[in-house]
């Protein structure tokens, strides 16, 4: 993580750190309570077709990301604070931006401490750590351990829009779940019938993902030999 990364996170979110942080703690229990069961739905329903739309290559940089650093800040952190839902929004907006591996990484890491740290202060204060989140807490750590450097290997291996395809993806499919789940919960579908929206999201994926990998991108590639300059060969004269 380079300290010019760093550099561009700070500049898209330096007037949205401060009202980022205070919207991560919130007020009380029972308003927490509330929004768990009203925001996930909303948030979910939103999220979906604009993951998919960046999926399908879609994409329009937001030229000032200053303006949008105060309300984008405070909304995440709001979010956050009351689902636990951050990674599907940040990468709507870094893979807009055009952000590559590195600055991704670089902003997911830096905004998902800041975050993960105050919210944790928050439930700590509201009571909301129990014995069975320590326990999945113990059974999860593991797999980061494991998760971790098996990604900083793959990641590696990946040029810049495959890998943003692929958040794209992987974003789709749990967003996907997370709103069928809410639908659940909310007593709006029933189960099974209510993860036909995640069947859904994944079908509408796999064929964009089919589209991606053998249509864009080998026509990517080869408008990156056209435009190659070309290289004087090698041998002696005539």
């Amino acid at each position: 993580m380079s300290s010019s990364s760093i550099g561009k996170v700070f500049r898209l979110f330096g007037n949205g750190c401060f009202p980022f942080s205070l919207a991560s703690c919130p007020a009380s229990r029972s308003e927490a309570i509330f929004l768990l069961h009203s925001i996930p739905a909303v948030t979910y329903t939103v999220l979906l077709p604009l993951i998919l739309v960046q999926a399908a290559g879609l994409r329009r940089a937001i030229r000032s990301e200053r303006l949008i650093g105060l309300p984008f800040g405070m909304g995440l952190g709001f979010l956050y604070s009351v689902t636990t839902i951050s990674g599907p929004p940040l990468a709507i907006l870094f893979n807009n931006q055009g952000l590559v591996k590195k600055e991704f990484r670089a902003g997911l890491g830096l905004i998902r401490v800041v975050e993960s740290s105050l919210t944790a202060i928050a439930y700590y204060h509201l009571g909301l750590f129990t014995a069975e989140s320590q326990s999945i807490l113990l059974m999860i750590i593991p797999s980061v351990l494991v998760g971790i450097p098996l990604g900083a290997y793959l990641i590696r291996r990946l040029d810049a829009e495959t890998f943003r395809r692929i958040c794209m993806s992987f974003d789709a499919w749990v967003v996907g779940f997370g709103l069928s789940r809410v639908l659940i919960e909310l007593k709006l579908m029933e189960s099974p019938w209510a993860y036909s929206v995640m069947l859904i999201a994944i079908l509408l994926d796999t064929y964009l993902l089919y589209i991606f990998f053998t249509v864009q991108r080998p026509a990517a590639r080869r408008s990156e030999a056209l435009s190659a300059p070309l290289t004087p060969s090698g041998g002696g004269g005539s």
